[in-house]
């Protein structure tokens, strides 16, 4: 398994309020960071397994609906957001 529960408490500690804190706006955004990236390793050497890359392209969605949402909301979480995942735009 990828995403063990030890590894998803480390991702809401860094990035969320507390190791507690899974609704954030950051700390969602950086757990979908965490699945985008080893989805995309798994089509690097899966190029035909579309399901996954059904399920990378909905997750991208979220993300960026979430980062809308946090652009909308607070400009500056958004900005630090975007540089410590080192996200563009």
């Amino acid at each position: 398994m990828y995403l063990d529960p030890a590894k998803k408490k480390e991702i809401f500690e860094k990035y969320g309020k507390s190791n507690s804190d899974t609704g954030s706006a950051e700390a969602q955004i950086a757990l979908f960071s965490y699945r985008i990236s080893h989805l995309t390793e798994h089509l690097k050497l899966n190029r035909k397994d579309y399901s996954t890359e059904r399920a990378l392209t909905m997750l991208v969605g979220k993300r960026r609906r979430l980062l809308n949402y946090l652009m909308d909301k607070d400009i500056e979480r958004y900005r630090t957001i975007i540089k410590t995942l080192g996200l563009r735009k």
